[in-house]
């Protein structure tokens, strides 16, 4: 349907529409429609109180949300209590917290939303003295929310106690299943589950939503059998506690338990929505269960679930870890939107298959295009230049990622290295690692090591093994490999004492070299 279409249905149509944008998380889209009807010179001022809440609920669009602020003004609904607490909420979310004030203070009549959008833009921000005086000066017309307001910013500062005083001071006829959730989420967004499950317990009223917080909360920590132990507790299922357990199994890497609860989930009845099939997609690509990602995108068809960047990302990334190259591309070339995840995943899928050509193309073409990368981006396409051993495109890629303000970590640096080692720049890698800004790791080093031994360069090895014995880099689970092959690069260089000295370190850290096996073929 076009704007004009949308238009002749009046303004209560649109209304509605803007809500349902918003209520699906997709503030952007309602936006969009906004952006389009006030190009038709049509404006409701009904609509601005929807649209600011969109605003608020997306990266800030500081243009169009002082657009809207000056179109209230203009039409003269800026003094309206609705507008006014909108545009509060709106300023506090973006962190303006000095406009926030200004649209306040300038208010003729304010209610108790009206203070309480503006105690949450200074506990948002971390004023807790500013809010804290509104909070005290409104002592008699508080509300649950007032309360809530004030321990959602406890909760976020991690000052679980002051959080818990509020609480405990909190009127009784106030304490709803909202104020219960919201300081049972301050415990849990903190990792403090055995706190939570004290107080879990002496919840007297749980609901989908409580129930849900406890499961993931569990997830959250890794205890996935906790996890699992409360999902069986709940009497009464719904979809959102469902979805609660798939996402947790799929997050923790417990693909086939996701997948198992996938189909259980429709076996009692419940239709999967698009939170549901993102995650059992996810759990498809980590298990390389390319039959049921199959089952799953034909259900996304015929079910009618709507293909947000959630869902789209999601298949792109089971096709492409499953090796299903043709399928990724379709998905990716079909859609009329491509979030950064998306583009991300197609360059992966590219670099991941040795097809480096065509994912430096894909970045050109999502740069020309107007999409800023991320720092994930650029990992992909140094991955891509690695695995290819384009080192000029690898060199401008890693210079434009400084020139974005993306700031490069030690993965980032670790692709830089293995690119320069396997081009023989080992003096260039060496310096690269002395100059970089974070401490190089395992792989970063390895990647270096593992170089000294393809171009049989015992002189470099012996300033790498320097920096490991300067800094102790190499700890983990790979040290077996590494010291190994550098034993036996000095072996193979006859270099009998430094070899030897080498794995009686390993000896000392209790690496042991695995022992090989041999075959024999009988024709």
């Amino acid at each position: 349907m076009n704007i004009e279409e949308h238009l002749s249905l009046g303004e209560f149509h649109v209304s509605n529409l803007i809500r349902n944008h918003i209520s699906r998380g997709s503030p952007k889209q309602a936006l969009v429609l906004y952006g389009g009807i006030r190009s038709k010179g049509v404006f409701f001022p009904g609509w601005v109180p929807l649209l600011l809440k969109a605003c608020a609920c997306v990266a800030p669009r500081v243009v169009l949300g002082k657009l809207l602020h000056s179109e209230s003004i203009k039409f003269g609904i800026c003094s309206d209590v609705m507008v006014g607490s909108s545009l509060i909420s709106m300023y506090g979310k973006w962190g303006c917290i000095v406009s926030a004030r200004k649209v306040f203070d300038e208010m003729p009549e304010r209610n108790v939303a009206t203070w309480n959008a503006m105690i949450g833009g200074y506990m948002g921000n971390g004023d807790e003295v500013s809010a804290s005086g509104l909070f005290e000066e409104i002592s008699g017309s508080r509300n649950t929310v007032t309360w809530i307001e004030m321990m959602k910013g406890y909760g976020k500062r991690n000052e679980i106690e002051k959080a818990k005083e509020l609480f405990e001071r909190m009127p009784l006829e106030l304490k709803n299943v909202k104020a219960w959730s919201v300081m049972l989420r301050v415990y849990v967004s903190n990792r403090e589950m055995d706190d939570a499950r004290m107080f879990f317990e002496d919840i007297p009223e749980k609901n989908s939503f409580i129930w849900s917080l406890m499961i993931s909360g569990y997830f959250r920590i890794g205890d996935v059998r906790e996890a699992t132990a409360i999902f069986y507790r709940v009497c009464s299922r719904d979809l959102v506690i469902w979805n609660t357990l798939i996402t947790g199994y799929a997050q923790n890497g417990y693909s086939d338990d996701a997948i198992d609860a996938f189909y259980k989930m429709q076996g009692e009845g419940y239709e999967p929505d698009a939170v549901t099939v993102s995650s059992v997609l996810s759990a498809c690509a980590q298990s390389g269960r390319l039959d049921v990602g199959r089952d799953v995108h034909s259900l996304v068809y015929h079910k009618g679930i709507e293909l947000n960047q959630f869902v789209s990302n999601a298949l792109i990334d089971m096709y492409a870890k499953c090796g299903d190259l043709e399928n990724a591309t379709s998905v990716f070339e079909s859609l009329s939107q491509r979030s950064v995840a998306c583009w991300n995943s197609m360059i992966s899928c590219f670099a991941i298959h040795g097809k480096g050509k065509e994912a430096l193309e894909m970045f050109r073409t999502m740069e020309s295009l107007d999409t800023n990368p991320d720092e994930i981006t650029f990992m992909a396409v140094l991955t891509a230049c690695a695995h290819g051993g384009f080192l000029m495109e690898g060199l401008k890629i890693f210079l434009e990622m400084t020139q974005k303000d993306v700031k490069p970590n030690v993965k980032h640096f670790g692709c830089l290295i293995h690119l320069l080692g396997r081009s023989g720049k080992l003096k260039e890698a060496y310096k690269l690692i002395r100059e970089m800004p974070v401490k190089p790791n395992d792989t970063v080093l390895g990647a270096l090591l593992g170089a000294c031994k393809v171009h049989m360069d015992t002189e470099m090895a012996d300033q790498v093994m320097k920096i490991i014995e300067t800094t102790g880099s190499i700890t983990n689970s790979d040290s077996e490999n590494h010291l190994v092959s550098i034993s036996n690069l000095y072996a193979h260089a006859e270099r009998w004492e430094t070899s030897e000295t080498i794995r009686v370190e390993m000896e000392k850290r209790g690496l042991e070299k695995s022992p090989g096996f041999s075959s024999l073929v009988l024709i």
